[in-house]
C-alpha cells in the first residue's frame, strides 16, 4: 500500500487515507484497521472492516490477533487522543508498519466512507445479504409458538453459544451452536418430516444456521425463527431461562453411521461450491514460513474438544461464533485462514461461509488422531510487564483497615465493568487505562496507588502508565482480586465507585432478559438496512452460493 508520508500529529507515523484503505480492501491486501476506543463508542460508529482493539488491552490481545509483526496496521480514534498512544504502544511491541488514519474516524466520514454500527458488522451484514439472495425460509414468533402449542412435529435448535442459550431460550429449544448444526441435525431430527427451526438472539446466526442445513441438503423442512429471541420477546411471548438441553444428549458418531457419512459428503460438496481450498500439514508448514503473509490456524470444534486434544499452534474458534465474529478472531483482513476439525463436517461448513465472506480459507485434510497431540489451553504469548512493586492481599487489607492508610491509598480496578459490578474489593474504583490521566487528576491527594484486576495481568501493564503520571508509589496486587477472594477477605458489589464510565462493553440489545423494547426494535431495523449499506460501502467482496 502506498502511504502518505506526511502526518500532522506525529512525524514518526505516516498517515493512510480512506481512499488507500478502500483500494487495499478491494485488492485483498493484508490490512488491520484498528479502532482503539472502548467497545461502546466503537459500536456507535466505525468502518465495516474495522476491528476493535481498545488501547488498554493492546498488550493482552495484539500478539494473538495480529500474529505477524510486519502486518500493515492503521490505527484511529474519533478525536479522543488515543490513536497516537496506541500506535506508539504497537511499535514498542515490535510492529514495524503502523500508520494513523488520516483525520481519524471523522476523516473517514468526510471522505465519504460508509459508517456502520454495532459489533461484528461484517458478519451481520453478510447474513442479511445471504437472506436477501437465497430467500432463507423463516417463521414469525407467533407462527412458531402456534406449532409448539399444537405439539407439531418440530424441533427448535438454538445456534448461539450455550451461555446465551442458558440465559434465555425458546421453550423446548436445544442448544446446538452453529458449527454443530449439520453434524448433529440428523440425530436431533431423524424423521425427514420433522420441521427444523433454527433460532438465535436476533437474525444472523439463525439465517446462517438455517441456510447451512439447506445448503447441506437435509431432507427436513427448515426455517429460521424470524428475529430470534428479540422477535419472540417483541411478540409478548415467554422465554425459558436456565435450560441445559444440549445436542450432546443425542450423541452421534459422524463417521460411524449412514447419517454421519451423509453429513461429511454434503459438507465437502458445500465447501467445494464455495471454492474452499484444501491443505495438508506440509502446505501449512510452508505457509508458516512465508514472509509477508498472515495465516490464522483455527480449530472449529467445541472448546471442550479442543482442550482434550488439538494440533499444536492452533487456536480454539468454535465455527458458529467464528462466522459471527470474524472481525475479532481475524482482524487482519486479507489474511489466510486454515481450519481444522476431526469429523470432516464442521471445518468444511465453517469454511464455506468464510470463503463467501471474501476470505482465503483452507481446510486441513489428511489428519489422524495422533496429530491432535496437545492438550489443555495454551498460555498466550504476552510481552513483559514493566517492573513494579507488588503488595499482598493481607498487606492491602491492613492498609485499607488503618484509617490514615485507607485515606492515603487509592485502589484502582482494571477488570471489566461487568466483573467489577458483580464483585470487587471494598473501596476499589473501576478504571479504564484509556482514561488514566483524568482519573489521577481526581485522585491527586493519594499517597500510594494499588492496582488490581481479576488476576492483576492487565493491572501489571497499567502500572507502567500510572508510574509515568505520578511520583507516588505504585503497587500491583499479587494475584489480583482472585487472590483477595481466595484469602477470604470482604467483597462488595454494584457501581460503588466508578472512576470511569461503563463504556468498555457495548450493551447488546439481544443479550440478557431486560432489554428495552425500543432498543430491540431499533436493532432489528438496523439489520434490515445492512444490505443497502454493503452496496454503499463497496469494499466487502462477499458472494453467496
Amino acid at each position: 500500500m502506498a502511504i502518505d508520508t506526511t502526518c500532522g500529529t506525529d512525524p514518526a507515523f505516516t498517515t493512510c487515507t480512506f481512499q488507500q484503505i478502500h483500494a487495499a480492501l478491494l485488492e485483498r491486501k493484508e490490512l488491520a484497521l484498528l479502532d482503539v476506543r472502548e467497545e461502546a463508542p466503537f459500536a456507535e460508529a466505525h468502518p465495516l472492516f474495522a476491528a476493535n482493539l481498545p488501547l488498554g488491552r493492546i498488550e493482552l490481545e495484539a500478539y494473538a490477533r495480529i500474529p505477524r509483526r510486519d502486518t500493515c496496521i492503521v490505527v484511529y480514534d474519533d478525536g479522543e487522543g488515543l490513536a497516537l498512544t496506541a500506535a506508539q504502544r504497537l511499535r514498542q511491541l515490535g510492529y514495524g508498519t503502523v500508520h494513523l488514519l488520516a483525520g481519524g474516524l471523522q476523516g473517514w466520514r468526510d471522505a465519504g466512507g460508509e459508517i456502520f454500527r454495532d459489533v461484528n458488522a461484517p458478519s451481520k451484514a453478510f447474513g442479511e445479504l445471504v437472506e436477501s439472495q437465497r430467500h432463507t425460509p423463516s417463521l414469525s414468533a407467533p407462527e412458531v409458538k402456534a406449532l409448539l402449542d399444537a405439539d407439531a412435529d418440530v424441533v427448535v435448535l438454538d445456534a448461539r453459544r450455550f451461555e446465551e442459550y442458558n440465559t434465555m431460550s425458546i421453550p423446548g429449544g436445544i442448544s446446538v451452536p452453529g458449527a454443530e448444526l449439520v453434524l448433529r441435525v440428523r440425530a436431533l431430527a431423524p424423521r425427514p418430516e420433522t420441521r427444523v427451526i433454527v433460532n438465535c438472539a436476533g437474525r444472523t446466526r439463525s439465517i446462517i444456521g438455517s441456510q447451512s442445513l439447506i445448503n447441506a441438503g437435509i431432507p427436513n423442512p427448515v426455517s429460521a425463527l424470524r428475529n430470534g429471541t428479540i422477535g419472540w420477546t417483541l411478540a409478548g411471548q415467554h422465554l425459558e431461562q436456565g435450560k441445559t438441553r444440549r445436542y450432546s444428549d443425542h450423541p452421534q458418531d459422524p463417521a460411524g453411521n449412514e447419517h454421519g457419512a451423509q453429513a461429511v459428503a454434503a459438507s465437502r460438496q458445500v465447501a467445494d461450491r464455495a471454492r474452499v481450498g484444501r491443505a495438508d500439514l506440509a502446505a501449512l508448514e510452508r505457509w508458516q514460513r512465508e514472509p509477508g503473509r498472515t495465516t490464522y490456524r483455527l480449530d472449529v470444534r467445541t472448546p471442550e474438544e479442543y482442550a482434550a486434544g488439538h494440533l499444536p499452534g492452533f487456536s480454539s474458534a468454535p465455527g458458529g461464533q467464528l462466522v459471527q465474529e470474524t472481525d475479532h478472531v481475524a482482524p487482519v483482513r486479507g489474511a489466510r485462514i486454515v481450519l481444522v476439525d476431526d469429523d470432516g463436517v464442521r471445518a468444511n461448513m465453517t469454511a464455506s461461509w468464510l470463503a463467501q465472506m471474501g476470505w482465503e480459507v483452507h481446510v486441513l485434510d489428511g489428519l489422524h488422531p495422533e496429530h491432535f497431540s496437545e492438550a489443555g489451553n495454551p498460555a498466550p504469548t504476552l510481552p513483559p510487564a514493566p517492573p513494579c512493586e507488588s503488595v499482598t492481599a493481607q498487606q492491602l487489607w491492613q492498609w485499607l483497615q488503618d484509617a490514615s492508610d485507607k485515606q492515603d491509598t487509592v485502589l484502582l480496578d482494571f477488570t471489566s465493568s461487568a466483573n467489577y459490578v458483580k464483585r470487587h474489593i471494598p473501596g476499589a474504583r473501576f478504571a479504564l487505562r484509556s482514561q488514566l490521566a483524568e482519573i489521577l487528576q481526581h485522585t491527586a491527594t493519594a499517597r500510594r496507588y494499588v492496582l488490581t484486576c481479576g488476576n492483576s495481568l492487565l493491572a501489571g501493564y497499567a502500572a507502567g502508565d500510572v508510574q509515568q503520571l505520578t511520583s507516588q508509589p505504585v503497587f500491583v496486587l499479587e494475584g489480583g482480586t482472585a487472590a483477595w477472594i481466595a484469602a477470604g477477605l470482604p467483597l462488595e458489589a454494584g457501581e460503588t465507585a466508578m472512576a470511569s464510565p461503563r463504556i468498555d462493553r457495548y450493551r447488546r440489545p439481544y443479550e440478557g432478559t431486560d432489554n428495552p423494547v425500543a432498543a430491540m426494535q431499533a436493532y432489528l431495523d438496523w439489520e434490515y438496512g445492512l444490505v443497502a449499506q454493503l452496496a454503499a460501502d463497496g469494499s466487502h467482496g462477499f458472494f453467496v452460493i
